[in-house]
């Protein structure tokens, strides 16, 4: 099997633990959101649909990475762009 290159990786942090999850492919994606993902809800059964139709070419991987990251804030994860400090000008 090839895994989809997806572009740069998303670290998720697993609140209250601090517990840091990297994943780089389509394929690490499904397998937290059929296997280890903390809810059952619309945003995970969405971006599991998304994530399939990229892995066929049928959307795009940016939407794919975008019904994620979305999944993941409903979940309560927080991803590395939220962990970093804002820069004021």
């Amino acid at each position: 099997m090839i895994e989809i290159f997806w572009g740069d990786p998303i670290t998720l942090t697993r609140t209250p633990d601090g517990h840091r999850i990297k994943i780089t492919t389509i394929e690490q994606a499904q397998y937290w959101l059929r296997r280890k993902w903390p809810v059952a809800d619309t945003a995970r059964q969405q971006a599991l649909g998304r994530l399939d139709a990229a892995a066929e070419c049928m959307c795009s991987v940016g939407s794919a990475r975008h019904a994620f990251l979305s999944a993941a804030e409903t979940a309560g994860f927080k991803t590395q762009a939220q962990e970093r400090p804002r820069r004021v000008s």
